[in-house]
């Protein structure tokens, strides 16, 4: 078999084991003497792990086609996490590690969505997922799901399982007649030692409990979705009786113990340290869900003492965790030691060129793809500042919305009803360019695969929305310096949990308390009617509970489609020829304090 560079160090590593195995079996002269103990048996072995991948291969923005870069100047991408991942086998020995992933894969790039939308995978003779081959390339032994794997639905998710050469594990995610797990809980991973007993590393995939609200039209009736802390008190002792030494728990779930669906479901969101102060037996939980760097971070479990190591490497593959494990053999078994992680930042290291060439053309047709041009654009439009100003860009959003709920209603009962509109700001690097607009610069503007739906909402409850909404705020006092870089995203809530809706006029008093910061709440010139009803273009993840805001989860639905808004965007420039953002542009919003405005 010709020897690349991969073979070269698997065939290294596995050396290096018969090394050890056979250094590790020896025993000094001196051992031999009465009097003498022989030194306990050790190993140690290392597990390697990524989470919230979202598509990312390459360190490369699709929706500005250029290379990566962030303020903190963070690469991205597989390709360099392949390259760090080879570094620890070389320097551990490829048979003393494993390697897995904490959810969200398949999703979050234009790369992603080209080969689950474009040229899917589901096709007869389809292509096979850049994100299985690169995993499967690097060599991954396990993945729990994560909730988005289930946007594109359970074919293409079946699909990829198909096309991984690994286990997707989801001990949580249950066929809903018969209430067994969908996927596999668990895989049991043997360890060759130097002394002769392997260890046995049991690692548990638990996913979220939110799919069951932000993906409910592809899973309502297919699959359930339990909460972690159940499962995992089901399933570890299981895999202990199984013999694992070590039991690791891949979770798509976040650490703070909160909830972005309120009490829509029974179960916590990020329940990843609830799991580990809950349910005896695990010895470290690789976190994902979040998207936050946890280096090393413990937790005592209630009923042993014992502490739980969990580490959460930060997105899109721009950090790698490693968990070391060190044990000893006690008493006829294996024993953990000690146990701690730490992080490896992507960008000190080069991409991969193994994963770089193997999906090179892949990589080549998604940037065809996304350059390919749907219109013109009068005037450049940018979210620079939409966090806090009604912007151009942000009222392109709400004007394709509104009319397409509008054209949807036409001739039926709700028809003469006045429809809102609700948009974000979900990248604040987000610009339509002056001249040509293709399809990268609509897919940057609106990142995620939501759909549309339309809810009846009365004045009242729209004026609740709002409050809830203006929480995103920090309260500044009328007179104090405003730092914009300090203004936003107050309790840590995201820039996709702040919505603008259009269609009416309002202020957001920003010196005022959260709940009553909503003032001068009009529509077409007068303060607005609290019974008055009104339809509200809203997206699938906002109408499903996502974000945990009012009434609108429980509205009356009267419109919904499966078309991503993203797409709705691009067909709207497409059908128009141009965007001239004089036409609909207005300010329906301001950030004031006392009644001035503070922009």
């Amino acid at each position: 078999m010709p020897l690349n560079r991969r073979t070269f160090l698997g065939t290294s590593a596995a050396a290096g084991a018969g090394v050890a195995m056979a250094g590790g079996a020896a025993v000094p002269a001196e051992a031999h003497g009465r009097g003498h103990r022989r030194p306990p048996k050790r190993y140690s072995f290392t597990v390697m792990g990524t989470t919230d991948l979202h598509g990312n291969v390459f360190n490369w923005d699709y929706f500005t086609d250029k290379e990566f870069d962030d303020k903190a100047h963070n690469d991205v991408g597989l390709a360099k996490i392949s390259t760090l991942v080879e570094q620890v086998r070389a320097e551990k020995g490829r048979h003393n590690t494993l390697m897995i992933d904490a959810g969200d894969t398949i999703q979050g790039t234009q790369l992603s969505y080209y080969y689950a939308k474009i040229d899917p995978i589901t096709a007869k003779r389809g292509p096979v997922h850049p994100m299985a081959q690169a995993m499967n390339a690097i060599g991954y032994d396990a993945a729990a799901l994560g909730n988005h794997e289930f946007n594109y639905g359970i074919p293409v998710l079946r699909k990829f399982e198909e096309q991984c050469d690994f286990p997707l594990l989801g001990a949580n995610a249950l066929d809903a007649k018969t209430l067994q797990p969908a996927f596999a809980p668990y895989v049991i991973k043997r360890m060759r030692t130097p002394h002769g007993p392997d260890v046995k590393v049991g690692i548990l995939g638990l996913t979220n409990p939110g799919i069951a609200i932000w993906d409910k039209a592809n899973v309502s009736g297919k699959m359930v979705f339990p909460g972690l802390e159940e499962q995992a008190a089901k399933f570890v002792p299981r895999l202990r009786s199984m013999g694992a030494d070590v039991v690791i728990v891949a979770a798509h779930s976040g650490n703070s113990g909160t909830s972005s669906y309120g009490d829509q479901i029974p179960y916590v969101e990020n329940a990843a340290g609830l799991v580990a102060e809950q349910v005896p037996g695990i010895d470290a939980i690789l976190v994902g869900h979040a998207h936050l760097e946890i280096p090393e971070y413990f937790v005592e479990n209630k009923q042993t003492g014992k502490k739980v190591v969990l580490s959460e490497p930060l997105k899109w593959g721009q950090r790698l965790t490693l968990f070391n494990f060190d044990l000893v053999w006690e008493k006829g078994c294996w024993v953990v030691e000690k146990a701690g992680s730490q992080v490896l930042n992507s960008n000190t290291v080069a991409e991969d060129p193994e994963i770089t060439g193997l999906l090179a053309d892949e990589h080549k047709k998604v940037v065809a793809y996304v350059n390919q041009v749907i219109g013109t654009s009068a005037s450049a439009m940018t979210t620079a500042e939409a966090a806090w100003k009604d912007e151009p860009i942000i009222d392109l959003i709400n004007v394709v919305q509104a009319e397409t709920v509008k054209a949807a209603l036409a001739g039926g009962a709700y028809a003469s009803l006045p429809v809102l509109s609700q948009a974000s700001c979900f990248s604040r690097t987000a610009q339509i360019p002056a001249g040509d607009v293709t399809i990268k610069d609509a897919a940057g503007l609106y990142p995620f695969e939501n759909t549309l739906e339309a809810r009846l909402l009365t004045g009242a409850q729209i004026k609740d929305y709002l409050e809830f909404s203006a929480r995103y705020y920090v309260q500044t006092a009328a007179g104090a310096p405003v730092d914009t870089a300090k203004l936003t995203n107050a309790d840590s809530t995201p820039d996709y949990n702040y919505d603008a809706v259009s269609g009416l006029t309002y202020d957001v008093d920003i010196a005022k308390p959260n709940g009553s910061r909503i003032v001068n709440l009009s529509f077409e010139g007068k303060a607005i009617d609290p019974a008055a009803q009104f339809v509200l273009a809203v997206n699938n993840y906002r109408a499903s509970g996502g974000g945990n805001f009012p009434h609108v989860p429980a509205a009356k639905q009267l419109w919904a489609n499966s078309e991503e808004i993203r797409n709705t965007i691009i067909a709207w420039v497409q059908s128009k020829g141009s965007v001239d953002g004089s036409q609909f542009a207005s300010v329906d919003w301001r950030l004031t304090r006392d009644g001035v405005p503070v922009f």
